[in-house]
């Protein structure tokens, strides 16, 4: 986990997340996922504070392994899965692999706590060596954080290897993740900010009080 830029918790302060599954530090995942966060924070235009905290999946790759063995994160896993949990707003980039999200990607989201993105706007995005892979964003990212019952941003934001390229490409590219970013702040703006709850005190707020449990028994 890195690039971590704190700021005064002040009653209007928002904490974006930004998980990336590239498989090197110049990858086109990573990239883009710079480009959203910029876009991003420069889309709340001093309206609100900004937080944002980079997971880079790469580094916990083996974690994420034992995690999925043993149904236990420890470490700078279990610090950046409590990050997304308790996010206000969320960006998801993934390389493509056979026509889907990368594996590492979905091990990330597996082994987060049931709930955790509950609510929490999402936007998507993905990256792939020929734009013939886009669908991938309506195929592939959105069912999943549908089922994970996240509040997905309307434009997803792919990028092929030509919108890297510069001309009318990486224009078009740049505009979709401005429209992007300006819809999950959209979201975020509109929804009250109130402290989400991790996977312990969730289940104990399922349950009820006590008075409630024991006119249940």
């Amino acid at each position: 986990m890195s690039h971590l830029h704190p700021v005064p918790s002040g009653p209007s302060a928002r904490h974006l997340v930004v998980v990336s599954a590239g498989l090197s530090e110049q990858s086109s995942s990573t990239l883009l996922a710079g480009m959203l966060t910029e876009a991003a924070v420069a889309a709340h235009d001093g309206a609100l504070e900004a937080r944002t905290t980079h997971v880079e999946l790469r580094p916990l790759a083996h974690a994420l392994t034992d995690a999925l063995l043993t149904g236990f994160a420890s470490g700078e896993l279990a610090e950046a899965l409590a990050a997304v949990a308790g996010a206000d707003a969320v960006i998801a980039v993934t390389p493509v692999h056979s026509a889907s999200y990368s594996a590492l990607f979905k091990a990330f989201f597996d082994v987060l706590d049931a709930g955790a993105l509950e609510g929490t706007p999402v936007l998507v995005a993905a990256t792939a060596g020929t734009a013939r892979h886009s669908l991938v964003l309506d195929h592939a990212l959105r069912p999943l954080f549908g089922y994970l019952r996240a509040l997905v941003v309307p434009t997803g934001v792919f990028a092929a290897s030509e919108d890297w390229a510069g001309g009318s490409g990486e224009t078009a590219l740049r505009q979709r993740v401005t429209r992007a970013a300006e819809q999950l702040v959209a979201l975020v703006t509109a929804r009250p900010r109130e402290e989400r709850l991790d996977a312990f005190d969730r289940d104990v707020a399922a349950m009820g009080s006590f008075e409630d449990l024991l006119r249940r028994s």
